[in-house]
């Protein structure tokens, strides 16, 4: 893997860590971590579509766990705004530098690839466009009218940057209508610092308290084993639940290459489910937690329940 710098990454040295820094120290993955690849017409069906319309998923340039599989259930999330992105995380697998100008034609293409793929449910996600006067938003919202005008009786869910906590830059993307929005955490407040650039914990939280005022249902997700403890765990899902989101995931992290940041723990699926169950009586709607989960991992179903809930109220 080739991972690149940003010039203002170099000039203010925020990767700190050198090459391969911890190679002889590499954790064993346990059995429930191991999955089989495999693929199928199901899933080369979408390898060819999203190829031919020369679109990016955060399937591929995530290094998804679940791609496979998704893709035989002929599910992705699409990735808009190129697949370079403006900020150097230093858990995520996207590369980092200096992106290319929007693809003025990208809300089109992929408006008709979810006609093609038949999707009820739509999951778009995107690189951090710090570069942008406006984050990306416009562009966002131009990518939901084109597939809401393409698909009418598809629903549609967002993954957005933080976009600083702008409001004005986010009711651009809001006033699209979109059926869920969300934004990950991403972690615990303590650990923010060392894995993410740029971003901060509580300016992450005031994105999502701006989705959920909006009336649109917000969602977020954590990695756990990055080194946090139970009760951060429980402090972010709080935090969460203060700001009005009402869609939850925990997966595990796990390190693209010997470049990222190390695993410092796996989590069993014990734990797993004690954290789902927590969270739920904390008042979530809908928390998928186990160690394989993504943040649009069955999304669809996150979004039934929240319907669900809603109707009892």
């Amino acid at each position: 893997m080739i991972f690149f710098l940003s010039l203002h990454q170099l000039e203010n040295n925020e990767l700190k860590m050198p090459k391969f820094y911890d190679k002889v120290n590499v954790l064993r993955k346990p059995e429930w971590l191991k999955i089989r690849l495999q693929s199928n017409e199901e899933s080369a069906e979408v390898e060819r579509i999203v190829k031919e319309h020369s679109l990016h998923t955060i399937c591929s340039s995530g290094l998804c766990p679940n791609k496979a599989e998704c893709w035989r259930r002929r599910t992705a999330t699409f990735m808009i705004l190129g697949d370079v992105c403006t900020r150097g995380c230093k858990f995520c697998a996207t590369q980092t530098g200096r992106p290319l100008a929007p693809d003025v034609s990208e809300p089109e293409k992929v408006a008709e690839s979810v006609r093609l793929m038949g999707l009820r449910h739509v999951v778009v996600t995107s690189v951090t466009r710090d570069d942008l006067s406006d984050g990306g938003a416009q562009h966002w919202a131009r990518v939901v009218e084109a597939i809401r005008k393409e698909n009418p009786d598809a629903t549609i869910e967002l993954l957005i940057p933080d976009l600083d906590a702008r409001e004005d830059l986010i009711e651009v993307v809001l006033a699209s209508k979109p059926d869920i929005v969300g934004h990950n955490i991403e972690t615990v407040e303590r650990l923010t610092p060392l894995v993410r650039s740029r971003a901060k914990y509580r300016t992450s939280l005031r994105t999502l308290e701006i989705i959920s005022q909006s009336g649109a249902v917000a969602k977020s997700g954590l990695m756990v084993g990055l080194g946090e403890s139970d009760d951060e765990v429980l402090q972010t899902l709080r935090d969460l639940r203060e700001v009005g989101v009402e869609i939850v995931t925990l997966g595990q992290y796990l390190r693209p290459s010997l470049e990222h940041y190390p695993v410092a723990a796996y989590i069993t699926p014990e734990k797993f489910d004690w954290y789902r169950l927590q969270a739920l009586d904390m008042g979530f709607s809908y928390c998928a937690s186990a160690p394989m989960v993504r943040s649009s991992y069955l999304a669809d179903a996150a979004l039934e329940s929240v319907k669900r809930r809603t109707a009892e109220k």
